[in-house]
């Protein structure tokens, strides 16, 4: 799970991310969300797609209690639009041609990627930008 995050007074890139060894469910979308509630201030604008955990009657109400939280919805499929999808990308090619023998070394190379593109604001702004969002900074 992550979030690409956009500061619009510091003009600042961040990524926040948790990863999970099974499917994501609603318990994780609310435990992240806490997190970013707890790092962020102020209004948190969440551009999200359709998934089933970010739909359910738990984050809903999670949502409604937590008013610094607003939701824009992705149209129906349309990872292209998604910047975070880019993250993912960048994840994947990571691994492509790796074969870490285990769970722990495959978190291992996902933590050592995810660092590097922590660090780049080039690398977090060609995410934004190798999306079709409509972007002005």
């Amino acid at each position: 799970m992550s979030a690409l995050t956009v500061s619009p007074i510091r003009h600042r890139l961040g990524l926040y991310f948790r990863f999970h060894p099974n499917n994501i469910r609603s318990a994780e979308v609310m435990a992240f969300l806490e997190d970013l509630l707890g790092h962020i201030r102020g209004t948190i604008l969440l551009l999200w797609d359709a998934n089933p955990p970010h739909r359910s009657r738990t984050t809903q109400q999670f949502l409604a209690q937590h008013p610094r939280l607003r939701v824009e919805r992705f149209p129906g499929y349309a990872p292209e639009l998604n910047p975070d999808e880019q993250v993912w990308t960048q994840l994947k090619r990571a691994v492509a041609n790796g074969t870490p023998p285990g769970l722990r070394e495959l978190a291992t190379m996902l933590h050592r990627t995810i660092g590097r593109l922590r660090r780049s604001q080039r690398l977090l702004l060609s995410c934004i930008r190798g999306s079709e969002l409509p972007w002005t900074w």
